[in-house]
Order: C-alpha cells, then sequence, then structure tokens
C-alpha cells in the first residue's frame, strides 16, 4: 500500500471512530428504550407467583388453542392464494395491476381498528355482502371464521410482498431453459421457480405468520371477544385486565407472544443469512 493509501484508511478509520463515539449514547439509549420493557417483563414473569399455573389456566389454554388454529389456517390459506398473485405481480402486466399492488399495501399501512371496520361493512350481517349471506343462512362476523378472516387480511399482505420480491429475484431465463427441455409452465414453477424463491417464501410465511398471531384490532370489532370462539391470546390479555384479576395471567399470555416473536424473528435471521447459499 501506498503512503496516500495508508493515510487515507487512517483518515478513515479515524472518521468511523469519531462517529462510533458520536452515536455510541444515543443508539444505547434507543437499545435500552427497546430493550428495558421486554426484560422487566420477563423478569416479572420468572419472579412472580405461580407462572406456572397461570400459564395453564383455562383462560390461557383456550386463547393459546385458539391462537395457534387460526393463525395457522390464516398462513396456510394465504401461501394458498397468496403465492400465485405475488407471481403475476412479479412477473405479468395485467389491467389494474397498480390498483392491485397499492390494495396489496393498503392493509400494512391502515390501522387495524379501520381494517376490522372495513370488514364488518363488508361482511357484518348488514354489510355490503353479509346481508346476502345471512339471508343464505351463512353468518361470518362475530365467528371464528371472522377470526381468521382479519388475521388474513391484515397478515397475507406481508406474505405476498415478500414472495413478490424473492419471485422478481428469479431471472426468468431459468424458467425459458426448463421449458426448452419440455417442461410445462406448471412444472417449470414448481420445479425451477420455487425452490430458487424458497428463501424468500420462508421469510413470507414466518412475517405472515407472527402479524397473524399478534392480530388484535380487526380482530376485536369484526369477531368480537368470546372466550373460545374468537379470544385470541392478545384479546385474552385484555379480557384479564378488563376482570380485574391479577396482573400475572396477563404476563404469562405476554411472555408466551414474546417467546414465539421471539423463535420466529430468530428462525427468519436464519433463512436471511442462509439464502445466499440456497440459491
Amino acid at each position: 500500500m501506498t503512503a496516500i493509501g495508508r493515510s487515507a484508511a487512517a483518515a478513515s478509520r479515524r472518521h468511523r471512530l469519531g462517529l462510533e463515539w458520536l452515536f455510541a449514547a444515543p443508539a444505547l439509549l434507543m437499545t435500552l428504550f427497546l430493550g428495558v420493557p421486554v426484560a422487566a417483563l420477563i423478569w416479572r414473569a420468572l419472579t412472580g407467583d405461580q407462572l406456572a399455573d397461570n400459564l395453564t389456566t383455562a383462560l390461557v389454554l383456550d386463547a393459546l388453542r385458539l391462537s395457534a388454529i387460526t393463525s395457522t389456517v390464516t398462513l396456510v390459506i394465504a401461501v394458498l392464494i397468496g403465492t400465485p398473485l405475488a407471481w403475476l405481480l412479479a412477473r405479468r402486466d395485467f389491467p389494474g395491476k397498480t390498483l392491485v399492488d397499492m390494495l396489496v399495501d393498503l392493509p400494512i399501512v391502515l390501522p387495524p381498528t379501520v381494517a376490522g371496520v372495513a370488514l364488518l361493512v363488508a361482511l357484518g350481517r348488514r354489510g355490503v355482502v353479509g346481508e346476502t349471506l345471512d339471508e343464505g343462512g351463512v353468518q361470518i362476523a362475530f365467528t371464528t371464521v371472522a377470526v381468521i378472516f382479519a388475521q388474513l387480511f391484515v397478515s397475507a399482505p406481508f406474505y405476498i410482498r415478500t414472495v413478490k420480491a424473492g419471485f422478481e429475484a428469479v431471472e426468468p431465463v431459468y424458467e425459458g431453459i426448463a421449458s426448452t427441455l419440455g417442461a410445462s409452465p406448471l412444472r417449470s414453477f414448481i420445479r425451477v421457480t420455487l425452490p430458487l424463491a424458497w428463501p424468500s417464501i420462508v421469510a413470507g410465511a414466518i412475517l405472515c405468520w407472527a402479524r397473524a398471531l399478534s392480530e388484535l384490532g380487526a380482530t376485536l370489532i369484526f369477531a368480537g371477544n368470546l372466550r373460545g370462539e374468537t379470544q385470541t391470546m392478545p384479546l385474552a390479555i385484555i379480557a384479564a385486565f378488563e376482570s380485574g384479576r391479577s396482573i400475572e395471567v396477563p404476563i404469562a399470555l405476554s411472555v408466551i407472544l414474546v417467546a414465539a416473536a421471539a423463535i420466529l424473528l430468530l428462525l427468519l435471521r436464519v433463512v436471511a443469512r442462509t439464502a445466499p447459499a440456497m440459491r
């Protein structure tokens, strides 16, 4: 390395060191702000009375069962009908594509309560579509199905957006090669496109499942808070507070959600790190 190069490298190190000292205090402050509440929650759960008993109460077990079932069903539906939409948005131009793309993004930025009102107006007993369904004996609002619909509305866009980016990253030339070798479009999609976009599909599924598991506002308005039927874990936390019970039950529910979120984030990081190798 020349003298000029060594001088430039030394100047660069001094520059980074100066920024590190400048940014250290606000970075530490933000880290503490984010970490202390979570640490306090975990500490209170571990040092509180009867954590194991609280985790096995009927309220917690009912909410845990319902959340696990509805969020899993939501994820399956999102994958089945969201994957084709993500592929079309990534690979094809069609009339109204811009509008569809905006509709996919809209639930991400909408307040969850607005999403719940929209679902209620559309599918409630007096809704635009729901009134016709009600005349046919089909009721969606304030049922377990409403929980799934609310979760799907707010979580599916995270899957679609992530998978769309994955499909866009796959070079069409690979599909073209498969076509020249006699593969049908569907076979080419299954054997070529999906494996190459697999890291994005897994990442989108994790984000979708996590968002469905934590959904509150839309579920509360569209499905209500009926224990054993629509009361998911976030709603059970509200119910526990409103009933005047000990704070230990909401803490137990919160710890479960924190643990689930941490596991999902860990899986997401593992997928992100292994994505280049999988490609």
